[in-house]
């Protein structure tokens, strides 16, 4: 059994007695966030449904919702894949990212509600680094922006990130030294909340604008050294 399946069996309990398929599509968008399925990846549809517990039917369903999410895709007579993106898809995420992101702060003037889960996402890209755990740390930071997108106070936009973050995983991929491309998102991380602990959301908004900036130019910058035809 490989890893990515046995790790699927304790998310069982996630799916509950009713299990459906948005339930399904919801385990494996969080184990697509957590950088346990890469990009190109084939997923083995007899081995993830027995890991999960359930039908076939079930688990084609959630195909078809994380397909046309773009986290996956069909290809014909070979299978269901996890999407490779492009950098056309790194910059409309970040463009995305850019909208919700500094508009959920922006008019912050007290801590928000949901402060201490911003501040435990960065304590925990912390203990990532210590351990040199940079898949971990990638985790911790989708997290830290997934709190921040919270700020906005919509389930729609939650629903939005979840998606939008979980693409941006496979976005990472491309970058071949983790270490280098997160270390110092980290320690802005931490700015962008002492900024929100004292009320300026103007001044997080800011900074978080340039820091997406930052991000994107390294990503498009690194597709385009290993796609340069794009």
């Amino acid at each position: 059994m490989s890893v990515e399946t046995s790790g699927l069996i304790a998310d069982r309990a996630l799916l509950g007695r009713t299990s459906t398929a948005e339930r399904v599509a919801d385990v494996l968008r969080a184990r697509i966030s957590e950088g346990f399925f890469t990009p190109g990846t084939r997923l083995a549809e007899d081995a993830i449904a027995g890991a999960l517990a359930v039908s076939r039917n079930t688990l084609r369903e959630a195909f078809r919702l994380l397909t046309h999410e773009r986290l996956l895709t069909h290809e014909l007579n070979r299978g269901v894949f996890v999407r490779v993106l492009t950098i056309d898809d790194v910059i409309d995420i970040y463009r995305v990212r850019k909208l919700v992101e500094c508009a959920a702060v922006r008019d912050l003037t007290a801590p928000p509600s949901g402060m201490d889960d911003l501040l435990a996402a960065v304590s925990d890209g912390s203990a990532a680094a210590a351990q040199s755990d940079w898949r971990g740390l990638g985790t911790a930071n989708i997290r830290f922006h997934q709190v921040i997108a919270s700020f906005a106070g919509s389930p729609r936009v939650d629903e939005l990130m979840r998606g939008i973050l979980a693409e941006l995983r496979l976005v990472f991929y491309v970058m071949q030294d983790p270490r280098w491309f997160h270390e110092p998102y980290l320690v802005r991380n931490g700015e962008i909340a002492a900024l929100l602990q004292e009320g300026d959301g103007a001044g997080a908004a800011d900074m978080l604008a340039a820091y997406l900036d930052d991000a994107e130019r390294q990503l498009v910058g690194a597709y385009s050294e290993h796609n340069p035809g794009e």
